[in-house]
């Protein structure tokens, strides 16, 4: 039995999906979700074997939820987005529905995952690493425990590479997530967030001072007292961002 999760906080819409889904036997509805965060939490609960996705939801969008997921499950998206976004989709050869849809749309969806199961989670992970939506250049979304935390992009002192995983440093601590430093570069405002090393983005906001270092390199003096190395190139492109 296919297990299934729909998570879209449009009652009428998940409805629908239900009505067109019913024609199925092998394919079991498990969970309902109004939004991502109970996504998150069904996902882990049922391990289904796929999920319908709104993009847009309160709290966190569709994109964010998946970003929570350790192995995120197929996925075909429903959404009433634009014509950039879905290209994205095209791009990453992942099946989408725009809203409103009928029955035989959903049947090829579904015929299309049944036939590239194996592909289906890779392109998901590619269009997370590779799209964002406006709202994700003002907040960082991360798990701590069994919690979502939404990290307005103002508390973010710097970002740090490690492993897999981006370190988010805040006052109360850090945050890991799942990305790359190239992703939070090309995401975050570089009038606010500069790549000062390799391994380091950081909010010029923080900034107190650079201070030299040995042999003619620098460090970045934050108000929190953190200091961070620069690379040449980071010292460079800081110089050419303050104007000095």
């Amino acid at each position: 039995m296919i297990k299934v999760i729909l998570i879209d906080d449009e009652p009428l819409a998940r409805t629908m999906v239900k009505e067109y889904l019913s024609a199925y036997a092998d394919i079991a509805i498990v969970d309902e979700c109004n939004d991502g965060f109970e996504g998150v939490k069904a996902i882990a609960q049922h391990k289904p074997d796929l999920i319908f996705l709104d993009i847009q939801m309160p709290k966190i969008n569709g994109f964010e939820m998946l970003e929570l997921v350790e192995n995120p499950p197929a996925v075909i998206f429903t959404t009433a987005f634009d014509e950039y976004a879905i290209q994205a989709f095209e791009q990453h050869a992942l099946d989408y529905l725009l809203k409103p849809f009928s029955k035989e749309r959903l049947d090829k969806a579904i015929q299309k995952w049944r036939g590239h199961q194996g592909g289906a989670q890779q392109g998901t992970k590619e269009l997370l690493e590779n799209t964002s939506l406006p709202e994700e250049r003002l907040r960082i979304v991360v798990k701590k425990g069994s919690n979502i935390v939404i990290l307005p992009i103002q508390t973010v002192h710097y970002l740090e590479a490690y492993d897999d995983y981006v370190k988010i440093h805040t006052k109360e601590g850090f945050y890991l997530k799942k990305k790359t430093m190239g992703h939070f570069e090309k995401v975050l405002d570089p009038k606010q967030f500069v790549r000062i090393h390799r391994s380091y983005l950081m909010n010029l906001q923080e900034l107190t001072r650079i201070e030299p270092a040995e042999k003619d390199s620098h460090l970045a003096l934050l108000r929190s007292g953190t200091r961070i190395p620069l690379s040449q190139s980071g010292y460079a492109k800081l110089k050419e961002v303050l104007g000095i």
